[in-house]
């Protein structure tokens, strides 16, 4: 099982190459069976062919993650996160207030990960 700071360094590595438009090094970070859903709730994203082409669609030069407070461990393989993820679409800059769980496989890369939020928790600037 990882260790919580294995988990911690990798929820941050997913923010640094989200924020440097690396899709390649978001994707190092998942395990080939994981499965990503985004947001909870929506249908589950299977396997790393599928999750690649999710974040294609999100990876895409204008869309930034900011931590809102440090990134929590557990007491098991898993980690959490408050986020706010910002884009632009149509001209105006959209701002989604997330929380991501992150749980990890026995070799330290991510096997799931679950964004919660929903309507009320996006907001137009």
């Amino acid at each position: 099982m990882p260790t919580e700071q294995h988990i911690k360094t990798a929820m941050q590595s997913y923010i640094d190459c989200f924020n440097r438009d690396d899709l390649e090094g978001i994707l190092s970070l998942y395990a080939e069976d994981a499965v990503v859903e985004d947001p909870a709730g929506s249908e589950p994203v299977r396997g790393k062919a599928a999750i690649a082409e999710f974040y294609r669609n999100v990876v895409n030069g204008t869309t930034r993650i900011r931590r809102e407070e440090p990134i929590r461990g557990s007491h098991a393989n898993s980690g959490a996160m408050a986020v706010h993820i910002e884009t632009k679409v149509e001209g105006a800059t959209i701002v989604i207030h997330v929380i991501e769980i992150m749980n990890f496989n026995d070799d330290g890369r991510i096997a799931s990960m679950t964004a919660y939020w929903g309507k009320g928790d996006m907001e137009t600037k």
